[in-house]
């Protein structure tokens, strides 16, 4: 990886930052956006500290936001001549039905909508290096759900638990339409499970929920350095170097949802995404 320019995303914590650790350690040229400017310069910081390499640059941006991904995307354009690397890492759990800013519910904001954006307007500079690759994390929570394509943002009916497991099935959905769309431009899109992780995700919730994750974490959870195997694998293994549009947990190729298969809901999200979006793209 020495070199090569890496973008991720959610860095400041979990396998998102062990991720960036890896990547740092392994020569890659790495840049992290994040919406804490105080945490990500931390975590810059220690990154360094703990690779010997160069901090990785940063950007502050509220990835929830259009608005603020597209500014953002501009900027790290400007700042690289090119990117091999996309890592959509950021993500979170909202327990309650939460509307941000913009008008979106805050899971498929923040984990659908970002991916989505963010990828798009990054495009062009991954086009431009040899072999790039966007690797999404998703998973396994997919499973054992269906999108409503007329309620994506959960307006008749919100569960948090259910819309979690719809954002993390439009991840697979977009992965697979956006390798569709990339056929022959020489990028990779896959995703992948990392698997539960003991991490500090889900502890945004209020209320008795929060120290049920904490708990559940602290039993069945593996580490973020397990947990961030699949993503560094997918970022930098020479043999998925050609492989686009697939699933993967523990560093291996998995079995999707029989919906998470139908290329006409793939489609359809990528259009519903598209109108929603229009103002931004």
């Amino acid at each position: 990886m020495q070199g090569k320019h890496v973008v991720i995303t959610g860095a400041t914590d979990g396998i998102g930052k062990v991720t960036a650790r890896q990547l740092l350690s392994r020569g890659a040229d790495l840049t992290i956006i994040s919406r804490n400017p105080e945490k990500l310069k931390k975590v810059a910081e220690e990154l360094a500290l703990a690779t010997q390499k160069p901090a990785p640059r940063t950007f502050v941006a509220d990835l929830s936001l259009p608005s603020e991904i597209r500014r953002v995307a501009g900027e790290v354009m400007q700042a690289l001549p090119h990117i091999h690397v996309l890592i959509n890492n950021a993500g979170a759990y909202f327990a309650e039905r939460e509307v941000n800013a913009a008008g979106l519910e805050m899971t498929f904001g923040l984990n659908h909508v970002n991916y989505f954006l963010l990828t798009h307007h990054l495009l062009p500079h991954l086009k431009k290096a040899a072999g790039a690759r966007i690797v999404s994390v998703s998973s396994d929570a997919h499973y054992g759900c269906e999108l409503d394509l007329d309620d994506l943002q959960g307006e008749k009916s919100f569960k948090g638990w259910r819309a979690y497991q719809r954002s993390k099935l439009c991840n697979i959905l977009f992965t697979r339409e956006l390798s569709e769309r990339l056929k022959g431009s020489g990028v990779s899109a896959n995703c992948l499970h990392p698997g539960f992780v003991a991490s500090k995700f889900g502890h945004n919730n209020k209320g008795w929920l929060n120290p049920l994750i904490k708990v559940g974490q602290t039993i069945f959870a593996i580490s973020p350095e397990k947990g961030a195997e699949t993503s560094v694998y997918l970022a930098t293994a020479p043999e998925v170097a050609k492989v686009t549009g697939r699933y993967f947990s523990n560093c291996r190729e998995k079995e999707v949802s029989r919906q998470a298969q139908d290329s006409q809901v793939q489609k359809r999200l990528w259009l519903e995404t598209e109108k929603l979006l229009a103002a931004y793209l």
